[in-house]
């Protein structure tokens, strides 16, 4: 039972994290910035492990947190001065860092522990073996911390920064005539989504973080035309995607991660189904009734 709740507290705490993040990415039409970064940080974990001849996680988050920001400068850069649209040039930029990580990885790992199925996918159900000590003193799972850490993280990020993103988010142009730095705070919150998937995959394995940065803000964004309103039901939805994931997977003695993300993307269905101002039903019931005499 205490392995259950550290497992679902990890899996809500990295939901809840990537979500919030994830509202800023679908409103700006870079949903799939997450995926990039993910597959395109390999090649700083194995510059890191072949740098320091271990698999610490220090050297490592920041060898990933560098090649997530090469990620999103590199689609940038290939979307405003290579005239690409911007899915285009993120494929381009991820497959392209990926492909050299793999490369990597089988030139010098390939007799550790350090192999590409496992940068993937990850398995949360050993993350309460995992521990964290200090002083002599048994702190619970290391990925309670890192993914703790960064829903912290993204919370005060998101609270200070909460009235510039919203505006270079919804009219950048305006932004910049106000004198806001456009740029400054596009790379600040590419940042955060690259802290964000590196504290978290570790854990949960890139696949679920994936899926966390997309359904639940895109579940939200359907529920709300409110900004705020939309990061908090982001933060709610991968809750209850953690826990009733795990409950499914553990009722099909299933993978976790997977579970996860099966009922991330249901919660998603539903809400694109019956939402009432953007469901597929809710419209059509609406038509009917138009249609049908008084």
């Amino acid at each position: 039972m205490a392995d259950a709740f550290w497992i679902i507290l990890v899996g809500a705490l990295a939901a809840s994290a990537c979500g919030v993040i994830g509202c800023f990415l679908v409103l700006r039409r870079q949903a799939m910035m997450g995926d990039a970064i993910s597959h395109g940080v390999l090649p700083g974990i194995v510059i890191a492990f072949v740098m320091t001849g271990s698999r610490n996680i220090a050297p490592m988050f920041l060898a990933a947190g560098a090649m997530g920001l090469l990620t999103a400068f590199l689609t940038d850069v290939l979307a405003r001065r290579g005239r690409l649209q911007s899915d285009a040039a993120m494929g381009v930029t991820f497959t392209w860092l990926f492909a050299v990580g793999v490369i990597l990885v089988t030139r010098y790992a390939d007799a550790v522990d350090l192999d590409v199925e496992c940068v993937l996918y990850g398995e949360i159900l050993f993350t309460p073996f995992n521990r964290f000590e200090w002083g002599g003193f048994d702190l619970g799972p290391k990925a309670v911390w890192t993914t703790g850490a960064a829903l912290a993280a993204n919370a005060v990020f998101l609270t200070l920064g909460y009235p510039k993103l919203k505006l270079c988010t919804f009219d950048p142009g305006l932004a910049a005539a106000l004198g806001v730095r456009v740029a400054l705070w596009h790379y600040l919150l590419m940042a955060f989504t690259s802290m964000t998937t590196v504290a978290c995959f570790e854990s949960v394995g890139a696949v679920l973080v994936v899926a966390m940065l997309i359904a639940p803000a895109n579940t939200a964004y359907l529920l709300t035309d409110r900004l705020s309103i939309m990061l908090a039901i982001a933060a709610v939805v991968g809750v209850i995607s953690a826990v009733s994931g795990y409950l499914l997977a553990y009722q099909l003695d299933g993978a976790i991660a997977a579970g996860m993300t099966v009922t991330s993307g249901a919660l998603f269905a539903l809400a694109a189904l019956f939402s009432p101002r953007h469901g597929v039903v809710t419209r059509a019931w609406r038509r009917v009734r138009v249609k049908t005499p008084g």
